[in-house]
């Protein structure tokens, strides 16, 4: 009897080992599994690097926009750019371009979040006036209006 208490005891330690190793793979493989769905939607939720907040056609000759760039040290950080788009040949081309304000002088989430432009107007003329006034906080409230001039597609402060 002795003898086969042993044998019981050594296959049951075997069970139990290969149990165990069983175990601990699945456990390893779901984990790796988790980060890698983790980073999967880290990327997709990441925000956006540029976001248009503004844009306007004036004629059939100018498009402006103002783009938010998200700043690539401070993730709370953003810049303005104010952007002048020609018409010629069938396509948009940039001419020219200025930063509002200072460079990484904006918060990024009250930049792209509603409400975002205070005061954005243009007008089809040439020279072509335009004024920007964007939120700084929400608590703050918005900038001093910016004027500028876009005459034969270059931009200049007004």
């Amino acid at each position: 009897m002795g003898e086969d208490m042993n044998v019981v005891r050594r296959h049951t330690r075997g069970v139990a080992t290969a149990a165990c190793t069983l175990l601990l793979a699945a456990g390893l493989g779901a984990a790796s599994a988790g980060a890698a769905s983790a980073g999967a939607a880290g990327a997709r939720t990441a925000a956006p690097r540029n976001q248009v907040i503004a844009s306007s056609v004036l004629g059939g000759d100018y498009k402006v926009t103002l783009t938010a760039l998200r700043s690539p040290e401070d993730p709370y950080a953003a810049s303005v750019r104010l952007q002048v788009y020609t018409h010629t040949d069938g396509t948009w081309k940039e001419p020219d371009r200025v930063t509002v304000g200072d460079v990484d002088g904006w918060f990024w989430y009250p930049l792209t979040g509603s409400g975002a432009v205070c005061q954005f107007s243009t007008a089809s003329t040439e020279p072509a006036p335009l004024t920007v006034s964007l939120l700084i906080t929400p608590s703050i409230g918005c900038s001093e209006p910016a004027h500028y001039v876009v005459k034969q597609g270059r931009v200049f402060a007004g």
